[in-house]
């Protein structure tokens, strides 16, 4: 069974939403935690609050800072930050960039400074911030529902390639969490994900479970399943559900 108890690990996007619930949860659990955010009195304020070091900055670069602030070596990576990009083909470029760089790139660039020091020691934990649009998809943000089935791609590629010698590797897909992210969703999020919005601790309780039943998919919304289960079972059906959803939003209120 896994466990965090005495790990030196890292959330990136820990200055509020789910990292924040992410780096309480880690450091009540006994484990020393970075806390990386852009927004740099944001990351100050939890790391304060967990008893913890803040790593302001993008997360691009945090690795290597997160390893010297943790005395050599890095336990848990949770890529968590993330960008909720919407719209369609029409958003423009550097919008579509973005979205790749922070939800899919990001996990990539993490990985590759990480594995090299889990696979000598052959342990490891690899925390994934994904989406339940990661599974299923988002009506109104295709940058986000994309970048999103990518970062669940990932993450199954690096369980598949990297379990036997020792890596775990948790991807957390949650639909709805009251977060700003969520508030930032507009018409498309109060639709879809705010009737059935939890708060982020109960996020950062199914992703200690995940941990300690050594399980890979985290659904905190357990519903999540049997969506995904019937896109699988029958696309078409699926698809016109969504497009009803779609329709829907297009008419706007009432």
């Amino acid at each position: 069974m896994g466990s965090v108890r005495g790990a030196r690990a890292v959330v990136t996007g820990g200055g509020g939403g789910i990292g924040a619930a992410l780096a309480r949860r880690l450091a009540a659990e006994g484990a020393r935690v970075a806390v990386n955010d852009l927004d740099a009195a944001r990351a100050r304020a939890v790391a304060a609050e967990v008893g913890g070091v803040a790593l302001p900055g993008d997360a691009a670069d945090v690795v290597p800072a997160a390893r010297a602030a943790l005395g050599g070596g890095i336990d848990v990576f949770c890529a968590n930050a993330g960008v909720a990009t919407g719209g369609g083909p029409e958003a423009a470029d550097d919008e579509w960039t973005a979205a790749w760089d922070v939800n899919v790139m990001a996990h990539v660039r993490a990985a590759r400074e990480l594995l090299p020091e889990w696979l000598d020691r052959g342990e490891g934990r690899f925390i994934a911030t994904v989406s339940a649009a990661g599974l299923l998809s988002m009506v109104g943000a295709a940058p986000y529902s994309v970048t999103k089935h990518a970062a669940l791609a990932f993450a199954e590629w690096l369980s598949l390639t990297y379990r036997h010698r020792g890596v775990a590797v948790h991807a957390v897909c949650p639909q709805g969490v009251r977060t700003d992210m969520l508030r930032a969703t507009g018409a498309a999020g109060d639709l879809v994900l705010a009737p059935g919005a939890i708060e982020p601790e109960e996020v950062a309780e199914a992703v200690m479970a995940a941990v300690a039943g050594d399980r890979f998919l985290v659904l905190p919304h357990p519903e999540v399943a049997g969506y995904s289960a019937a896109r699988a079972a029958d696309p078409d059906r699926w698809l016109t559900g969504m497009n009803r959803l779609q329709q829907t939003l297009e008419s706007g209120p009432g």
